[in-house]
This record gives structure tokens, sequence and C-alpha cells, in this order.
């Protein structure tokens, strides 16, 4: 295959998986080394499978195509597609929660025309939580102690233009044994009566948290002002926890992927699996 024009071969490999591209097809010759760790090969992948980068170079795009797999919003059901589903330790003060189509009564449209629906409060606290797993969302306990990866969480909430409302968020860094390691918690937010009805996001990035954190607890809620009863509280959607997106050692990546530590032996491993400091 190496007579093959260059950029027909770019097309072969970027069927392949991203996994035996590295780890095996790297391996093959000169030729096949150097268009796995070049850029062309990993733009059209990203280009294949709908990733973007918000950055305008083009520099280390094998590492932003193994990162943005992981990049995945580890929510369940964030915008109420799926009514209740995924959200647990529910309390539902007042008439309890409900899911109402956008913009809603009195409301505004949502900033992404992704999101179609939103949960909305009532005239007591309504809260609910989840509680991410994230071994079982594929990082390990070594990537999780000594990398320590940022967690950034995210939030939207919006009132009624003619109601008052509370918004609340609380999210935790959880041990083993569900101890809090880390914890954010929002101000309790007001929004007044005629409001403007416009969405505001709210964020928060854990860093340099320490070791030993296994779960990701994520709660908010709120309520309206003025006890109206049915559904003018407070409205949620679109939430997000951003999974861990650090890179990890050769190693260690290997190890969790069960391939042969010997792999890459004699070979320079590529920038996504190069060892990186923690940042703090």
């Amino acid at each position: 295959m190496e007579s093959l024009p260059e950029a027909v071969l770019i097309r072969i490999l970027a069927s392949i998986p991203a996994v035996e591209l590295v780890l095996v097809c790297r391996l093959v010759c000169c030729q096949w080394k150097n268009l796995v760790d070049g850029a062309a090969l990993w733009i059209l992948k990203c280009q294949q499978e709908g990733l973007t980068r918000a950055e305008s170079d083009a520099e280390n795009w094998q590492n932003f195509y193994f990162l943005s797999k992981k990049r995945k919003n580890l929510i369940k059901n964030p915008c109420g597609e799926e009514d209740l589903e995924h959200w647990g330790e529910v309390e539902n003060g007042g008439d309890g929660w409900k899911i109402e189509e956008l913009p809603g009564d009195f409301g505004k449209e949502f900033p992404s025309e992704e999101v179609h629906k939103y949960f909305v409060t009532s005239y007591e606290w309504c809260r609910k939580a989840q509680v991410i797993d994230l071994r079982a969302e594929g990082y390990w306990e070594e990537l999780m102690d000594t990398t320590q990866p940022k967690i950034m969480v995210r939030d939207w909430y919006a009132g009624r233009s003619d109601a008052g409302c509370l918004y609340e968020l609380c999210v935790r860094l959880l041990s083993e044994n569900e101890d809090v390691l880390a914890e954010y918690k929002s101000e309790t937010v007001t929004i007044p009566q005629d409001n403007d009805a416009s969405w505001t996001e709210i964020s928060h990035t854990f860093s340099s948290y320490g070791p030993g954190v296994r779960f990701v607890r994520f709660e908010h809620g709120g309520q309206d002002t003025l006890f109206w009863k049915g559904w003018y509280g407070v409205r949620v959607t679109n939430s997000s926890v951003t999974g861990p997106h650090q890179i990890q050692g050769t190693q260690q990546w290997q190890m969790h992927h069960h391939l042969p530590k010997a792999t890459l032996a004699g070979k320079q491993a590529p920038p996504w699996a190069q060892h990186h400091e923690t940042e703090h």
C-alpha cells in the first residue's frame, strides 16, 4: 500500500478504529507511522465522527480526538426527554416536578436548538439528583488519584416572566464510602417577578481535589416565590458534568484497555499517550 497516493492511504486508515491505528498500524512501516502521528488523518477522523474543535489552530489533533471521546456528558436525561428517568432523590414539593416544552408560557427559547424541553418546579422546594459512578463511565482509580483531571459542571436555569423564583445547585465529589471530598454550592439565586425569562448558565470546574474521588453527585432545584399552585418555579435544563479529560500514561492506558504492555516497546509514544503533569 506504500505505492498508494498519501491522500488515498489516509482515507483508508481513517476507517480503522483509533486504538488499532495507534497501537498496531503505526508499527507497520515508517510511512504509516508518520501518517498516524500526523494531523491530516486525525482531522479526517474528527470530521467523520462529528467532533468539532473550538480552537482555531490544528495542533495536537490526535490528542484532541482521544480526549473528545471522553468528553461526553455524564448526566443522563439532562433535558427531560425521558421524564424523570435517571434522576433520584426526587423531592416533589408543592405540585412536584413537571416537564414542559420550550419556550413554555411566559418563557424564552433556549440558546441551543438541540434542547427542546425543561424541568419546572412548583410552589414548594423541588430537588432532584444524579450520582455518577466514574469507574462505570471508564475513569479508573489510578487516573482519578494521580492525574486528578478537571471535572466541569454546568447547569442552565430560567424563570417565567410573570413569576419570581429561587434556584440552587450543589455538586459534590464523593469517595468510595460517599464521603464528601470536594463541594461546590451556589448561593440561592433569586429571580424577581417581571424578569426577562432569559436562560442563565452556571458553571464550576473542580481541579486538584485530591485522591479518592469515585462519584460525582449533582443536585439542583428551586421553587417559585409567590406560592402559586401549579408550576411557576424555576426552570432547569441541559445540565452537564463533563468527565475527566486529562491524558494518562501509556502503560495505564494499555492496562485499562487490556492491551499488551509491550505493544509500543522500542517506539516513541504518540503525544496523547505521553504523561502530562496535573495542572494546578
